[in-house]
Formats: structure tokens, sequence, C-alpha cells
């Protein structure tokens, strides 16, 4: 057994929480990178309690202090994790009190952590998204670069994977960046929808606090807050529609990667892949093998995965929130990593191809 509950919720238990169920129960492990966005929306909840008059100016001067501090203690490394208290919000909620007393859990007035986490992850995925538009946008610029340096390099064009017509690589090239146009609209897209503000709606049924959720709102820059609050703490359609775009930009970098490998074999002899993205062979010391593009092509698959996960997650859900949407962030994470990572590898790849005009032109 453990040796504690909860002490946010642990009042009507008669015996500990079990060891094994403890751990199994926990996110911490995991939804501790969302530890940022946590303290920032703490802070604007604190922020928004003193304007309405629930704290003092003082009470929240000494919660954005505390605040402060747990931050820098988590980026030092400093900060001690723990799985007894189960996740990210209740860890630094807890960090918090420890500092500054009582006020500390004053902080969780008005608020459940339903929303809060409903709120940390549309913050946290928020700025995941202009991440990864910045990165997109990079791997245009390189693929419009390589494609004008190319205007009139001749290859073939191929339809059925036979030869059809002549084209330019340059305008192959600009195929790929238009996918990418798609790509990135889908992505602002996703961004407008998931922009809305769900603190404030408590649990499930919002509180007699006197909130001013449309001042929180502004404080972290969302558009508006949400209008329900049952939907707003069990709605994650915004996840499964990132994840959704997220597989579209996959599946486009896997046509590409799959056009680069046929490209870069023996068979073809098309382009020329730098070192740096290859690796060799322990027993054939002539190969190069196109490592990168064959990454992203199999990368490709975990992310359709994580789309499926979370549409199965969530279609037997009952309103309101369930503990299943706990199972919501490592597949979003994950995404988030191999999407960010794939993007950037092709960022740096792609606008050094070189073309071998030779053979494209035979």
């Amino acid at each position: 057994m453990s040796d504690q509950t909860n002490s946010s919720w642990g009042g009507r238990f008669s015996e500990p929480t079990d060891a094994f169920v403890a751990r199994y129960t926990a996110s911490v492990d995991f939804d501790q990178r969302m530890y940022a966005h946590d303290i920032k929306g703490s802070i604007a909840h604190a922020k928004m309690l003193t304007k309405v008059g629930v704290l003092t100016q003082a009470e929240c001067d000494d919660i954005l202090r505390g605040l402060e501090e747990v931050r820098i203690e988590i980026e030092r490394g400093d900060f001690n994790w723990s799985i007894e208290l189960e996740d990210v919000h209740m860890n630094i909620e807890a960090a918090l009190t420890a500092k500054i007393g009582i006020t500390g859990k004053k902080l969780h007035t008005g608020r459940s952590r339903n929303d809060q986490v409903a709120t940390d992850i549309r913050l946290y995925l928020r700025d995941e998204i202009d991440n990864i538009g910045a990165g997109l946008t990079r791997l245009q610029e390189g693929l419009i670069g390589l494609a004008a340096a190319h205007s009139d390099t001749i290859m073939p064009g191929f339809t059925h994977l036979q030869t059809a017509q002549p084209v330019t690589f340059g305008h192959h090239i600009l195929a790929w960046n238009e996918m990418l146009e798609r790509d990135y609209e889908r992505l602002l897209d996703v961004r407008k929808r998931l922009n809305h503000l769900p603190l404030g709606a408590a649990a499930l049924a919002g509180t007699t606090y006197p909130i001013d959720r449309n001042y929180t709102a502004e404080l972290l820059g969302f558009t508006a807050p949400t209008e329900n609050s049952l939907d707003s703490v069990s709605d994650r359609d915004f996840a499964i529609e990132f994840t959704a775009a997220g597989a579209i930009i996959m599946m486009h970098m896997s046509r590409f990667s799959e056009e680069l490998v046929l490209w870069a074999s023996a068979q073809f002899q098309f382009i020329h892949l730098p070192d740096r993205f290859c690796t060799g062979s322990s027993i054939m010391p002539q190969k190069k093998n196109p490592d990168v593009p064959e990454l992203v092509r199999g990368k490709s698959g975990r992310v359709y995965g994580h789309l499926m996960s979370l549409l199965t997650l969530m279609k037997s859900q009952p309103l309101a929130y369930n503990k299943d949407n706990q199972e919501d962030k490592e597949p979003l994470f994950d995404t988030i990593d191999t999407l960010r990572d794939s993007i950037r590898a092709f960022g740096d790849m792609a606008p050094h191809l070189e073309p071998n005009k030779p053979s494209m032109y035979e």
C-alpha cells in the first residue's frame, strides 16, 4: 500500500491508495512536460481571482512569487516529482503550498483539475502548433530554393511509376511544396478551433464564485471562453483534429520519402543524398542507406496509430470528464514529437539534395 492518499481528494477514504494503483493511475511521468503551461494558467487564474476579490493582492503576489520559484526549480532539475500526487497540477500546487502556506491552496478556488488539464493541453498544443508551423515554413523555403535552382533541370514525369512526360526537377519539388502549404493551412485551422478557454468550467458544472472567464481568456491569449461546461472538460476534438492533420503531414512526407529512396537507388540514380543524412552497412562497405527518408516513411505509421487511439479513446465516453482522458496525452505528445523531428530532419536535408542531371535526362 502507498503510505498516503492524495490530500486533494482523500477525505472520504478509509485507507491509502494501493502502491501499484498509485503508479498505474499517475500521469506525472508524462504530463510534467506541461509544467510551464500549468504555471502560466495558474498565474492567470490567480490574477483573475484577485480582480474579482476572491484573493487579496498580497495573496496573489505570494502565489506568483511561489510559482516562479517552482518554475525555476523545475527548469534547474531540482524539483521532486511525486507519483503519490498523481499529475503535474497537484505536484506544482503541493510545492507552492509548501513554499507559501495555506494561501497556496486558495489558488484552486473556482477551478477543478478537469478544466485545468483541458486548459493546459490547449496552451501546450497551441505553442507546439506554432513551432511545427515554423518548421514547415522552413522546409517550404528550402524546397522553393531548391526548385528555383533547378527550374530547367529536365527529368521524367511519371504516372503508374512509368515514364510519362518530361517535367523539370523544380516543378516536381514544387508539387511537394503545394502539399505542405495545405498542411500549414490545416494547422492554422486547428489552432483557431482549439483557441477557446475551458478554465472556469470547474469539474463539470461551473462554479458559484464570481469568476471572470473573459479576463482569464484575455490574459492567456484565447479568443473567448468555451460556452458549455460539460463539453469544456470532456472535449478532446482539438487533439484528434491536430493528430489527423499530423497524419496527413506524415503521409505527405512519406510520399516524399518514397521518391527519395527510389531516386537515390542504383536503379534510378536520380539524386545524391548528403552523407550526413545516410548510414552505411556493417558488412557491405559499398552501401549508402537513405535512413532519414526511410525513418520518416516508417514513422508515419505511428502517427496514424495515434489518431486511431484517440478516436477509439473518445468513442464511448459519456459526458462529462472520465479518467479515460488521461490516455489522450501520450499519443498526442508523441505525435507532436514525431512531427517536429521529422519536419526538422527534412528541413535540414531537402535544400541539399543534388540531382544527377545526366541520369534524369536519359
